[in-house]
């Protein structure tokens, strides 16, 4: 391991001290940390070239499988913006694989020199109203618990179970805090006895808060909340000036984050963004370096003689720009380039769909009851008044979606797509075996031509997709089913993709060409008229049936409130 003499000016976040230092890495500790005398200097520090050593940045839960990238490319474009370590939730792959897809993950993760730290996933699948690859059951769960690269037990996004007691549930948790490893959380919108109950049962955090008096109930009650600003999930703005009273209980995260917005930045953005709202810059890095390090009890150093020299050179403490980083003393990034190489990885998948026809897609009117109308249908209502129909309602920047009621457009006897009024088509097709596809309406989208589709639809990861026509949308899901995994855009005599082959959820290529290809299929859905900032994280969600209020699984129309199809 290298050993050398480092000069800077120090931030020392256990005595809320800035001060010049020479810092000495020895076999990739911290050997010493010595005060350099400033009267000994004839110039200011800022003149001297002294820049800003501090720890480095944690993501406190991300899901490392919705950059479309290996961990081990993840960590090629994390460490340039200074992320040393991340609490990774690998139920994305656990929900295609089983147990093989952590294993997996934990394996390519030891191919870099960053520092990843698993959960075991505590919902796969995430509810019995979807169909999924695999399953975990407390006993699997116990078994990942026990392994020493896991560190907790991922989300328990099973609320209700929590509050009712299930069994299932109940022996994860027991399993995780008698192994003395911390729970994560889920439950958005949960307040009151409640939320008091769900963190009474040894629930440590919550990174689904989307308004400020939820987040502050669940800090009263003592929970951590996790500030999320991922790629579709944006509650930064919303949560950010909890950090001034509680700074020992806030966290940074992303949760889900696009190769094309991870290239641009990660947790030193929400750094910078802190900083600017004029919050205290000790407050800040408490967040954003030493919280989830002290938590989730992890080997991560924080700048103390005997730490592991996990450290970041900045330029200064507004920007935040990242000059180099270091893992265990080894220089994995510098000037905004990554020190760390592409490595090969042998994929594996669940994927046994085949390819389906335009009339797979087709919603015909009968003189059934449909769960898409909002009354029974019959060939005299049919002609006697406009038919109404439920309709998701999708929000830019969020992953809760609204309940309407919108009048359908009827052609040929068929529920189509209205473009005209942004009431499109969204479907989800079993990806595991042959099924009928499930159908609904969704709005704001804002497609005028062409669909969208991926095979990354949280949490089962079926496909789904979104278009004006049944045509378009038999081609998009199609070319996902043809390569067994990817997102695809068609438009016009246009058709893009980018082929997803390691579980239908990443992607093997070098991480930089992966964030180039996803800009180019950003651009050309929002060229085909898409209104939505980040098209495709949003479309993944869209299937998510844990947060409210209304989805659509391959089963069918979900309510995510009453928790029951239509």
């Amino acid at each position: 391991m290298p050993s050398f003499l480092l000069k800077g000016q120090v931030v020392d976040l256990h005595q809320e001290k800035i001060y010049p230092a020479e810092v000495e890495v020895k076999n990739g500790r911290i050997g010493m940390i010595k005060q350099i005398d400033t009267s000994q200097l004839t110039t200011n520090l800022q003149d001297t070239g002294y820049s800003y050593i501090l720890p480095g940045f944690v993501d406190s839960h991300v899901h490392i499988e919705s950059s479309m990238l290996l961990p081990s490319e993840f960590a090629r474009l994390a460490v340039v913006h200074g992320t040393v370590a991340t609490i990774s939730d690998p139920h994305e792959i656990a929900n295609v694989c089983g147990m093989q897809g952590v294993e997996f993950m934990i394996e390519n993760g030891k191919t870099v020199p960053f520092k990843f730290y698993f959960g075991a996933p505590s919902c796969v699948p995430a509810t019995l109203f979807e169909t999924a690859g695999a399953v975990l059951d407390s006993g699997d769960v116990e078994t990942l618990l026990k392994k020493k690269e896991i560190k907790y037990l991922s989300e328990m996004m099973n609320f209700p179970g929590v509050l009712t007691g299930d069994k299932e549930v109940m022996k994860k948790i027991k399993a995780a805090l008698k192994l003395n490893k911390p729970v994560d959380g889920h439950a958005p919108g949960l307040r009151g006895e409640e939320a008091k109950k769900y963190i009474e049962a040894g629930i440590t955090t919550d990174h689904e808060c989307f308004t400020r008096d939820e987040a502050l109930d669940k800090l009263r009650y003592g929970m951590k909340i996790l500030i999320r600003e991922g790629s579709a999930a944006k509650n930064f703005e919303a949560l950010i000036s909890l950090l001034n009273d509680y700074p020992d209980h806030i966290m940074f995260c992303s949760d889900d984050k696009h190769p094309d917005s991870l290239v641009d930045g990660h947790i030193n953005q929400l750094c910078k963004r802190a900083v600017a709202k004029g919050i205290d810059v000790f407050k800040v890095l408490k967040a954003g370096c030493v919280n989830p390090v002290k938590h989730y009890n992890l080997d991560v150093g924080l700048l103390k003689e005997g730490d592991a020299a996990d450290f970041i050179v900045v330029n200064d403490l507004i920007s935040f720009d990242v000059k180099q980083t270091y893992i265990n003393g080894e220089l994995v990034a510098e000037n905004k380039s990554s020190r760390l190489k592409h490595q090969t990885s042998v994929p594996i998948n669940n994927f046994s769909s085949s390819k389906k026809n335009s009339s797979d897609f087709e919603i015909k009117l009968s003189s059934q009851h449909s769960p898409l109308t909002t009354h029974p249908l019959s060939l005299k209502l049919q002609r006697a008044q406009p038919l109404t129909i439920h309709v998701i309602e999708a929000l830019n920047g969020q992953l809760i979606t609204n309940k309407l009621s919108v009048q359908a457009k009827i052609e040929d006897n068929k529920i189509v797509s209205d473009p005209d009024r942004d009431v499109l088509k969204i479907v989800v097709v079993n990806r595991y075996i042959n099924a009928p596809v499930a159908k609904a309406f969704i709005k704001n989208f804002g497609l005028k031509q062409g669909a969208i589709a991926s095979s990354v639809a949280h949490d089962s990861h079926n496909i789904v997709a979104v278009g004006v026509d049944d045509e378009s949308l038999c081609q998009a899901v199609n070319m996902i089913i043809e390569h067994r995994g990817g997102i695809s855009c068609v438009k016009e005599n246009l058709e893009m993709m980018i082929t997803l082959p390691v579980a239908g959820l990443m992607s093997t290529e070098d991480g930089y060409k992966v964030a180039a290809q996803y800009s180019l299929i950003d651009k050309a859905a929002k060229e085909a008229g898409c209104t939505l900032s980040s098209p495709f994280m949003t479309l993944s969600f869209m299937a998510l049936l844990v947060i409210p209020h209304l989805k659509l699984s391959d089963k069918g129309l979900f309510d995510a409130d009453s928790f029951h199809f239509f």
